[in-house]
């Protein structure tokens, strides 16, 4: 074999071809491929700084501690001046050099790469080593590198799976047609299948017929990098981590099955990952849909897709069980078909949650992502806005006339006075009984009486691997707090409501029981569970791998729905107030905002298309700037190479007004926020932040001389009686609020 590859170098030429990738005047460069030789299945990254007389090992799938599976493609590069066909690579001991080809990596030169296969689970180590004549005594030392390999099961770094599980794979319809079948075992395993639909002339996507001609009314497609092609899909589905995934990508049937050193033609070297959106009901269930790989404004231009169900929050409503999902999903993308060029993530409402946090928490599985109806994560920007809101209307039925509608939207801060009700029959996710899958059968799910071991559906329950367990109650741990918010203090400065009203409201607000029922008393977090949710990054703070990465914010404005919609307009704002605290800048952050109608959030659309073409080139240049200025931050970088068309933007009447997005009351006046304002919700009212990071705030006494309004003698003792633990100082951080431990924790 040794010999085979001595000749194959000796052929090796030194012309390389590239091709170039054009969007808003930003040149990209795609892979480079030898002549004479496979070009690498990856894109040269600087890796770390060795003497080039020292050989290195890199595994490409996956981070080496986060193997799923048996397998993982691996690159050796030979120590200078040895060859690549004197390597020899070894797994505990067992020789696997014969796994290894060699190829070309465009700036480095010869090096071998090869999908390395029987892994065994745990950790295992890779030892490369050059393996002279018996006379030569003058080879450098071998080299060693540690990879752990877990079952492709999970879990990974999510913790404990969760029980009970419902597998759907019998219900999983494939893409050309069928059913992906029953599952194989308790993991909810299946085969892997793969199939083809083609884009029809007349617009529609269609199985592809077996047998060797495409059908006559098949179309073509030119990609983003000029290439034009029959445009035939190939999807592929399979389970990894307890989770269907599809993936897809332009392939035409009559060539060769994809490798990672011969990619199908059509395939522009980018992967989009898709994030599916919902909440309420996502537990215990391995779902029946991904969030749709067969996108006809993706494979048009060549980008492969890969999406899975448990990336649906409607299945799954835990950012780091989606995350160990998408790595999962992408490890296995890459095994197939190499590395992308880069990865780019794109989600709507609880898909913006997963690609905020994926991109913040696990730094290196997403490039860039356009989020649209974002929110910055599920448990401190959506929870309490939603909680607060039930607490509110509960409030008005056992009080009713207590204050007009008028007043009751003033307090909530929420565009319309239905948004009240929107957002309260959103709390459902907090509530053990509110939100079950139907998939659950009803004699496994939690009933405090009839039930009281039974699966309790809430996201508390659903996030036990990181806030714990109390072991008084044998509940998790909820970091759930209202104590000191004064509810409506907004509302009272401006004159909406009076003192009287203000103290009968904040009397008797009340919170939640452990049940997630409303109840007198104000409800304490567990300072464990606040903690950890700092420390684990649940709550989004910003300053990990989304301060490196390009973010496009995409709004379809929905703050002025008829009847409410959760879907408000300041969460962006949060998202961009976090960045600034963590980072001291939001540049890499874009604000795109237009009117909400069906669909408006598509790759096909005229926006958000737009967005995905955009950022792509963006997160092109900025890879290419960092070769070139390797010592440049990477904010400076992002800053340098943002196209121009990526700045703050609305569209009103279909006329772009180019302008830096302003929340109230600094917008007032300003076109965009006058056409799509920015409300609040009851926290920030309550004098919290526009960031919503502060989980449970640190309290001072009333004082009455202190307060923005004024009260009179029996107010004041009112007052001191109704926040007898005191007010928030919001100025402070809050209770346990510090930067998460670090990226890629393990649970």
């Amino acid at each position: 074999m040794r010999a085979v590859w001595a000749r194959a170098f000796l052929g090796f030429g030194a012309t390389l071809t590239t091709t170039l990738f054009l969007v808003s005047g930003s040149a990209l460069s795609d892979h480079a491929t030898a002549l004479t030789m496979p070009s690498s299945s990856a894109p040269r990254e600087p890796g770390p700084q060795t003497s080039p007389d020292q050989a290195q090992i890199h595994v490409l799938s996956s981070r080496p501690d986060t193997v799923m599976g048996d397998s993982a493609l691996v690159r050796v590069r030979p120590p200078h001046p040895f060859e690549p066909h004197v390597m020899r690579l070894e797994v505990e001991g067992r020789d696997v050099t014969d796994a290894l080809h060699p190829v070309h990596l465009p700036g480095t030169g010869r090096v071998l790469e090869g999908v390395v296969t029987d892994l065994p689970e745990g950790p295992s180590t890779l030892v490369a080593s050059v393996d002279p004549p018996e006379d030569d005594d003058g080879a450098p030392r071998a080299v060693s590198l540690t990879v752990t390999s877990h079952p492709e099961s999970g879990p990974v770094f999510s913790g404990p799976h969760q029980e009970p599980f419902v597998c759907r794979t019998q219900d999983f319809e494939l893409a050309w047609g069928g059913s992906l079948g029953e599952p194989l075992n308790e993991a909810c395993s299946a085969p892997t299948r793969v199939g083809y639909v083609y884009r029809t002339t007349a617009g529609e996507f269609e199985a592809l017929p077996p047998g060797d001609r495409l059908p006559s009314d098949t179309a073509t497609t030119t990609t983003s990098t000029g290439a034009e092609v029959p445009y035939t899909v190939r999807v592929e589905t399979g389970t990894v981590n307890r989770s269907v995934y599809e993936t897809a990508i332009l392939h035409d049937p009559r060539d060769p099955e994809p490798d990672p050193w011969a990619p199908p033609q059509g395939w522009n070297r980018r992967l989009v990952y898709k994030f599916g959106g919902g909440c309420p009901g996502g537990w215990y269930v391995q779902g029946t849909r991904t969030a749709g790989v067969v996108d006809h404004g993706m494979l048009s231009q060549g980008y492969a897709v890969a999406s899975a169900s448990l990336n649906v929050f409607g299945n799954n409503c835990n950012d780091l069980l989606a995350a160990e999902t998408m790595n999962g999903v992408k490890e296995r993308f890459i095994l197939g078909h190499g590395v992308p060029n880069h990865t780019l993530g794109w989600g709507s409402s609880g898909g913006a949650y997963q690609a905020h946090q994926i991109a913040d928490n696990h730094p290196g599985l997403l490039d860039g992502i356009v989020v649209s109806q974002s929110y910055p994560d599920v448990g401190f920007a959506t929870v309490p806005a939603v909680t607060d809101a039930l607490l509110l209307r509960s409030y008005v039925e056992a009080h009713p006339g207590a204050l007009t509608r008028e007043q009751q939207r003033a307090v909530s801060g929420f565009g319309s006075w239905e948004g009240i009700d929107a957002m309260a029959e959103a709390a459902a996710r907090i509530d053990p009984q509110g939100v079950c899958p139907s998939a659950l059968p009803r004699e496994r799910r939690y009933h405090p009486e009839e039930n009281p071991d039974g699966a309790r559906c809430d996201l508390y329950s659903h996030t036990v691997n990181v806030y714990g367990t109390d072991p008084a109650t044998g509940l998790p741990r909820r970091p759930l707090d209202n104590v000191g918010v004064q509810y409506g203090l907004g509302a009272l400065v401006e004159g909406d409501i009076d003192v009287d009203e203000f103290l009968h409201l904040n009397e008797h607000i009340g919170g939640f029981d452990p049940d997630g029922r409303v109840v007198a008393e104000r409800t304490e977090g567990d300072r464990k569970a606040i903690a950890a949710a700092h420390d684990s990054g649940r709550l989004l703070h910003g300053g990990g791998g989304l301060a490196d990465i390009p973010i496009v914010d995409h709004r379809p404005y929905q703050d002025a729905a008829p009847g409410g919609d959760i879907h408000m307009r300041y969460h962006s704002f949060s998202t961009r107030d976090r960045l600034e605290a963590a980072n001291g800048t939001a540049a890499n952050h874009v604000m795109l905002v237009e009117p909400h109608r069906n669909g408006v959030f598509g790759a096909d659309q005229p926006i958000a298309g737009r967005a995905l073409r955009e950022l792509d080139a963006w997160v092109g240049a900025a890879a290419l700037d960092a070769r070139i200025r390797p010592d440049s931050t990477s904010g400076e970088r992002l800053e340098r190479t943002r196209p121009e068309w990526l700045t703050d933007s609305c569209w009103i009447g279909g006329e772009r007004v180019v302008a830096p997005q302003l929340p109230l009351p600094a917008g007032r006046g300003d076109r965009c926020a006058d056409a799509f304002p920015v409300h609040a919700s009851p926290r920030i009212v309550a004098g919290g932040p526009l960031s919503s990071d502060v989980i449970k705030c640190r309290t001072i006494p009333f004082e009455e001389a202190e307060h923005p309004a004024e009260f009179d003698a029996e107010q004041t003792e009112w007052a001191r009686e109704v926040f007898a633990d005191g007010v928030c100082d919001w100025s402070r951080p809050g209770v346990e609020q510090r930067a998460p431990k670090g990226p890629w924790q393990f649970f």
